[in-house]
C-alpha cells in the first residue's frame, strides 16, 4: 500500500521532501553547506532570531526549564503563559485570550466548541488546512463558498432554516494566494443573519493594520468581530497560537476546547518569547515599514519580469505556474542560483495551480531584493516561465 502511494506520488511530481536548514530563518541560511537567499519563511518581521526574543526565552528556560510537565489545566500553567495571555490581550484591545500550542490545535479546538450538532458551518473554499479539519470534527453540517464570493455565501445563509446556529469560517489573509478576505462585508453578513464570525488571522498577525493588530484592524472591525484567531510563530517569532476576545467567550472555550484542555502546556521559553516579541512589535513599527517597502518592490520587479502573479494585497506572493513539474523545475533553478523557494503543489493549493509561494521579510536589504530579482528572471527564461 505505501510504494504504491508514493509511486502514484511520484508519477504526479508530488512527492514531498524536508530539506533541513542548518541555521537560523534568515533573510539568509545555509542549505547544504551553502549560503541562499531565503524567500519562503513567515518570520515577517525578523523576530525569531532577535537577540532580545532569543535571551527572554533562554532566561525562561533556565527558570523554568525546558517542558511545561502538564496540560494548563494540570500543573502546566506557568508564569510566562500567564503574562504571554495579558500581553496579548492588551495587545489585541481584548479582555482575554487564550493560548494554544500552534495554530492547527487553536482551530481544530475552537471550531468544534463553536459549532455544534444541529448547526451549520460555511467556509471559505481556500480556508486554511486547520480550518476545514475543525469544521470536518465538529457535529455541525458543513459547506464551501466559493471563495471571497458574497453573494454565494449570501445564498447559502439565505437557504438556512430561521434561527440555526452557524458560524462563518474564513482566514484573513489567505496563505497560499496572500490576498484578504473582504470582512467588512462578511461582519455585515454575519450580523444580518445573526451568525457568528470566525477568522484565522494567522498572516495578518503583525503584520497588518496601523498597529499590527491584524486584518481585522486593518478593516477597522476590532469591536464587530468578537473572536479574534492568530498565531506566535510567523510575524511574533516564537511559536503557538491564541484566541482573543470578550472573558466570558474565552473561559467557555477553556472549557470546550478539547486540543487546549488534552494537550501539554507549550515550553515556558515559547510563551517568554512571545512577550519580548510584541514589546519589539509596538516599540520598532518601523518593522512593518520595512515588510511594506520590501515587500512592493519585489511585488513591482516580479511584475516588470513578467511573471504571473496572484492578486496578492500581503507579503505572499504567489508566482502561478500551473503544473507541478514546471514548478518543481522553477524552484530547483532558483536554488541553483542560490535561493530557495520551494514549490507549492496539490493538495496543498488546487489542481494546476501550483506555485512558487514567495514571502518577503522585513530583513532583507535593497541588494538582497535585487540579487533574488535577477535570479527569478534568470529561472524564469530558463524554465521558460517568462
Amino acid at each position: 500500500m505505501f510504494e504504491k502511494y508514493l509511486d502514484e506520488l511520484a508519477a504526479e511530481h508530488l512527492t514531498r521532501r524536508v530539506r533541513p536548514l542548518e541555521s537560523g530563518t534568515g533573510p539568509t541560511v545555509r542549505m547544504a553547506g551553502r549560503e541562499v537567499l531565503l524567500f519562503a519563511s513567515n518570520d515577517y518581521l525578523g523576530l525569531a532570531c532577535h537577540p532580545e526574543v532569543v535571551d527572554a526565552a533562554v532566561r525562561a528556560t533556565q527558570t523554568y526549564g525546558a517542558g511545561s510537565g502538564a496540560a494548563r489545566l494540570i500543573s502546566g500553567s506557568l508564569p510566562p503563559h500567564q503574562e504571554m495571555e495579558q500581553a496579548l490581550a492588551k495587545f489585541k484591545g481584548t479582555e482575554a485570550t487564550l493560548t494554544f500550542g500552534s495554530g492547527y490545535l487553536a482551530n481544530i479546538g475552537a471550531i468544534p466548541a463553536l459549532a455544534g450538532s444541529g448547526g451549520l458551518i460555511l467556509a471559505d473554499r481556500l480556508c486554511h488546512a486547520s480550518l476545514i479539519d475543525g469544521c470536518r470534527l465538529s457535529d455541525a453540517d458543513f459547506r464551501i463558498y466559493r471563495h471571497n464570493d458574497m453573494n454565494h455565501l449570501a445564498s447559502l445563509l439565505s437557504k438556512r432554516r430561521k434561527g440555526r446556529p452557524t458560524l462563518i469560517v474564513t482566514d484573513g489573509v489567505f496563505s497560499m494566494d496572500g490576498d484578504l478576505a473582504p470582512l467588512p462585508d462578511l461582519a455585515t453578513l454575519a450580523h444580518r443573519y445573526e451568525t457568528e464570525l470566525y477568522v484565522d488571522d494567522a498572516h495578518g498577525t503583525g503584520v497588518m493594520g496601523h498597529h499590527g493588530r491584524g486584518t481585522i484592524e486593518h478593516f477597522g472591525l476590532e469591536t464587530r468581530i468578537p473572536f479574534h484567531m492568530g498565531t506566535l510563530g510567523k510575524a511574533l517569532g516564537s511559536s503557538g497560537a491564541y484566541i482573543a476576545g470578550p472573558e466570558q467567550s474565552i473561559q467557555y472555550l477553556l472549557h470546550r476546547c478539547r486540543s487546549f484542555i488534552f494537550a501539554t502546556a507549550p515550553p515556558p521559553a515559547s510563551a517568554a518569547a512571545v512577550i519580548a516579541a510584541l514589546q519589539i512589535l509596538q516599540r520598532e513599527p518601523e518593522r512593518r515599514t520595512r515588510l511594506w517597502e520590501n515587500r512592493n518592490r519585489l511585488f513591482a520587479g516580479l511584475t516588470r519580469a513578467g511573471f504571473s502573479l496572484a492578486p496578492s494585497c500581503s507579503p505572499i506572493m504567489p508566482i502561478l505556474i500551473g503544473r507541478a513539474d514546471k514548478a518543481l523545475d522553477f524552484s530547483e533553478q532558483l536554488l541553483n542560483n542560490g535561493l530557495f523557494a520551494p514549490a507549492i503543489r496539490p493538495p496543498t493549493v488546487p489542481a494546476e495551480t501550483s506555485r512558487i509561494r514567495v514571502t518577503v521579510t522585513s530583513e532583507h536589504t535593497t541588494a538582497q531584493l535585487e540579487q533574488a530579482l535577477t535570479v527569478f528572471e534568470r529561472a524564469g527564461r530558463t524554465t521558460g516561465i517568462i
